[in-house]
């Protein structure tokens, strides 16, 4: 698949669809509580996408039945939001979400801490965020994919942590996942060079421990 190359009309749109996202992360993020149930998040973040008259785009997405992906503690990516899961204090909580804005599609995830966390949590938030700075710094025309990755790897693994390997980033525009797949780990090759008008969801996905990851009987948590 190639990659393709927004003209500027298209990363305004684009841009847009980034702002509105940012806000239902920002609501969500405030919303957070212990007692609260996953399934109330997805609620509260489709209801505010539906309000600004976006799509969500996960809903359906090859059979994902939520909005908003609501991964707990252990859980890196794709957690499917449940009434019965109950939030309580020192969990840490990860949320994937992306709209579609006049065709354009957003996808972002943040983690936030409920309630009151451990130290050692903290610091893996703090890092994991930073690990996407690090990594965003070498997203300019001229650069290869690699350069990004290196970022990421860099600073999460001197910071003690590892960087899983069975997960990626990739483009987005008109499609939620476009080429190219950005490794947030340096391989061998070292990905396409990056040009103006490419538009890239960069996604650090780091560990305590191993880099191992497993999928749970759902098919789609990845823990």
């Amino acid at each position: 698949m190639s990659i393709s190359i927004k003209t500027a009309r298209e990363i305004e749109k684009m841009r847009r669809a980034g702002e509105l996202l940012e806000k239902v992360h920002d609501e969500l993020g405030r919303a957070i509580h212990p007692g609260m149930s996953t399934w109330e998040i997805n609620k509260l973040g489709e209801e505010m996408i539906r309000s600004f008259g976006c799509t969500p785009n996960f809903l359906n997405y090859n059979g994902y039945p939520a909005s908003i992906c609501v991964s707990v503690n252990e859980e890196v990516v794709h957690g499917i939001p449940s009434k019965k899961r109950i939030l309580k204090e020192g969990d840490i909580v990860s949320l994937d979400a992306g709209l579609i804005y006049e065709g354009y599609h957003s996808d972002a995830a943040r983690t936030w801490a409920v309630g009151n966390v451990s130290p050692e949590a903290q610091k893996l938030m703090d890092v994991t965020k930073q690990c996407f700075y690090e990594g965003i710094k070498f997203a300019k025309p001229g650069n290869h994919l690699v350069d990004i990755a290196r970022g990421i790897q860099t600073y999460a693994e001197s910071n003690g942590y590892s960087v899983v390997r069975d997960l990626t980033g990739h483009g987005i525009g008109t499609r939620l996942h476009e080429a190219p797949e950005i490794p947030n780990f340096v391989q061998r090759r070292r990905g396409a060079k990056m040009q103006k008008g490419m538009a890239l969801a960069i996604e650090p996905m780091i560990n305590e421990g191993t880099y191992d990851v497993y999928w749970l009987d759902n098919d789609w948590t990845v823990a």
